[in-house]
């Protein structure tokens, strides 16, 4: 048995043997051929394979080993070798032609064989020199100084001959191209990767983008919704407050009639009794005393008496017809003189007032009560005034001709000229297209509200030099139809009300006289230098719901102003809040805006300061209040209004309000209060605040400090509760 043993390690010994000869003797071989290391490295690799031995799987991942390598002690690789079915291999998804060589990792080369791929790692000589280099690319080191033997491969496997010619056939440029391809495949797969990298940031910025518009439209409409819910609340709130004080109204006024009409019951009683007494010894004759319906007649009375108010058809020749559907008035005559009173359907009188409103009447009823103060006929469907439509009621001080169907065409330019006391006159809800002519110069109220006007001529207010106040709300006037001198007349006018018009500008030829104006809910987007220089004494302009931002206002507008005080800007396009307000401004109304941002000493040019600011409503957050926003109001302010926005807390300058009574900061996103953000603790004055509201924000009261609120009269006045967090 030992000596098999002896005899086959002596056998194994002399073959090693011969293939380390054999492998030095081609590696010569090459050398002399002018094949430098590498390629000759890549011959025995080839050599190798080309042998009639034929290459053995490693039965693991399907590579295929030279069976010469076998006993080398070099580690086996990991890379893989497949198989294919065809005169074409399949490396790694790649397709590769037969006969080519690749090297998918450093020091390891791949041949195409028949269908097979054939891996091997090439192995480096073994050098003799003291400086060796190794290129870039390139597996095996060189040496750069003179070889003093000719180099020997480190391993023992003889490499064949008979495999070396295929693989010289292989060309450099195949080679070069094929590492070029690799390169350019390598960075389109980087090119793909990055783009792909670049299209995913993009979409990502883009969903980001849309998510934060779609957050802001929710939010914008979550506050409109808000906004409206809070007015439609105050609206109805409002409405239910009029119908009361209507119903009260009404309640007293049918009181008032009641005891009135039993006053007149108990004076045409002692009237009659009179008259009774007053008839004993005449002629036999029946006096009737009696009432039916809204007709009654009495007898006169001899005896000196209050006067008795006359409602009379007209009896002379000519005179107008009884209306359709009243009673003929009853005549009794007697030696003395009788009066004949009438009232028509639906009407009331109260002493020197008569009241037909909603009486369906279709003209002026006529009236002979020259006593007679006011007389409201609205509510009808009257048509026309008739010349002398007045004639019996000469006293007349107020008319009121509201909601019925009077047009322009149908008022006689004599119909007024005989009520020489008339202070009065409403006209609202009718259908006039102009300003009704030779209207008394006594009148000191007009109302065209509601109707149709269109036009305002120069002559339009002729003769109404006493006229104290006009409303023209609800109608189609423009500032290109109205004259700039129709307004000269009225040198007394000090309350104007132009609003729901069409005017996109100031109106011009405002009268000097002129306190208050009113030009809401118009489309007014400019306000010149020159709008207001004749209006000196103004001292309240309102201009909500218009569309005027910061920039539309010119800076000398009405800065100079000392007497303007209070001016309503809401419900515009401000995203400021405007600067060059006038100096005496003292009450400012900017709700509904779009406000961001209150710029440093907007108000520090004011005299004495302003004591009102409203910015309920607009877009403040953490960065709208400058620490000088509010300088110059410090020792004025007394209401201020900064609920409903996005303040995130205190603003800067509250705490140096010392007048400040009412504070809003509801519904905003405040999560802290500190202890002086409100009340300055250094200050020793009695407390000022009277109301502080902070509810709907996203404060925990128990993290609130003690002395937050000292400067307030009251804690119960502090409104905390509800708050948007637990």
């Amino acid at each position: 048995m030992r000596l098999k043993l002896i005899l086959a390690l002596s056998l194994f010994v002399c073959m090693t043997f011969s293939l380390a000869k054999d492998q030095s003797h081609h590696l010569a071989r090459g050398r002399r051929r002018g094949v430098g290391p590498k390629r000759a490295r890549k011959q025995t690799t080839i050599t190798t394979l080309q042998q009639g031995r034929l290459p053995e799987s490693n039965g693991q991942d399907g590579s295929i080993f030279i069976e010469s390598y076998r006993n080398t002690k070099e580690p086996k690789p990991d890379y893989e070798t497949t198989a294919g079915k065809s005169e074409h291999c399949v490396f790694r998804g790649i397709t590769m032609y037969d006969k080519a060589v690749w090297s998918p990792k450093p020091c390891v080369n791949c041949l195409c064989s028949s269908g097979e791929v054939v891996c091997d790692q090439i192995l480096c000589p073994a050098l003799r020199c003291q400086l060796k280099f190794q290129r870039i690319g390139e597996c095996c080191p060189i040496c750069i100084d003179p070889v003093v033997d000719a180099p020997e491969y480190s391993g023992d496997s003889p490499v064949p001959n008979d495999l070396a010619e295929p693989y010289t056939r292989i060309s450099e440029s195949q080679k070069d191209r094929q590492k070029k391809d690799e390169q350019e495949r390598i960075r389109k797969k980087d090119a793909d990767r990055k783009q792909r990298k670049k299209q995913k940031k993009e979409e990502a910025e883009r969903q980001r983008k849309l998510k934060e518009a779609k957050d802001a439209r929710e939010k914008e409409e979550e506050q409109r919704r808000l906004r409206e819910e809070e007015e439609e609340r105050a609206a109805a709130e409002e409405r239910k407050r009029r119908m009361e004080e209507q119903r009260k109204a009404e309640e007293d006024r049918a009181r008032r009639l009641e005891m009135e009409q039993k006053e007149m019951m108990r004076a045409l009683e002692e009237a009659a009794e009179r008259a009774q007494e007053g008839l004993r010894g005449d002629e036999a004759t029946e006096d009737a005393v009696w009432l039916r319906g809204d007709v009654f007649q009495m007898p006169p009375t001899r005896a000196a008496g209050p006067p008795l108010l006359a409602l009379q058809e007209p009896t002379e020749p000519g005179g107008e017809d009884t209306e359709p559907g009243e009673e003929e008035p009853e005549v009794v005559e007697e030696e003395s003189e009788m009066v004949t009173t009438l009232l028509p359907q639906g009407c009331s009188i109260s002493d020197v007032t008569i009241t037909c409103e909603n009486a369906k009447l279709t003209g002026i009823p006529p009236l002979s009560i020259p006593e007679l103060k006011s007389l409201s006929l609205q509510g009808n469907e009257i048509t026309s005034i008739p010349a002398g439509a007045f004639n019996g009621i000469p006293n007349l001080e107020w008319i009121d001709l509201g909601k019925n169907k009077i047009v322009s065409s149908g008022i006689d330019p004599q119909a007024f000229k005989g009520l020489k006391f008339l202070s009065r006159l409403y006209m609202d809800g009718n259908l006039l297209e102009q300003i009704p002519s030779e209207l008394p110069s006594t009148l000191q109220e007009l109302k065209i509200n509601e109707n149709n006007l269109k036009e305002i001529e120069e002559n339009s207010f002729e003769g109404l030099s006493s006229l104290v106040t006009l409303e023209m709300e609800g109608n189609l006037l423009s500032e290109g139809h109205v004259n700039s001198q129709a307004f000269k007349p009225l040198k007394e006018l000090t309350y104007l009300r132009l609003s729901r018009n069409h005017f996109r500008t100031i109106p011009q030829g405002l009268p000097p006289s002129l306190l208050e104006l009113y030009l809401e809910n118009n489309l007014i987007e400019d306000i010149s230098e020159t709008a207001f220089n004749h209006t000196a004494n103004i001292n309240v302009i309102v201009l909500r719901h218009n569309k005027l931002d910061e920039t539309s206002i010119a800076p000398l507008a009405w800065i100079n102003h000392r007497n303007l005080e209070s001016i309503d800007l809401s419900h515009n396009n401000f995203y400021l809040v405007p600067s060059f307000l006038p100096k005496s401004l003292v009450h400012l109304v900017l709700i509904g805006n779009q406000i961001e941002r209150i710029p440093g000493y907007v108000f520090a040019h004011m005299e004495p300061g302003l004591e009102y600011l409203y910015l309920s409503y607009n877009k403040l957050d953490g960065d709208a209040v400058e620490p000088e926003s509010f300088l110059g109001t410090f020792n004025t302010m007394t209401e201020l209004c900064l609920d409903h926005n996005q303040l995130t807390s205190i603003p800067m300058g509250i705490n140096e309000m010392t007048t400040l009574h009412f504070l809003r900061l509801n519904n905003n996103k405040i999560r802290h209060v500190s202890e002086d953000a409100i009340c300055d603790p250094l200050n020793n004055d009695d407390s000022h605040l009277v109301a502080l509201r902070l509810e709907n924000n996203f404060l925990d009261p128990r993290k609130i400090p003690p002395t937050a609120f000292s400067c307030v009269r009251s804690y119960s006045s502090v409104v905390l509760k509800p708050q948007r967090i637990k």
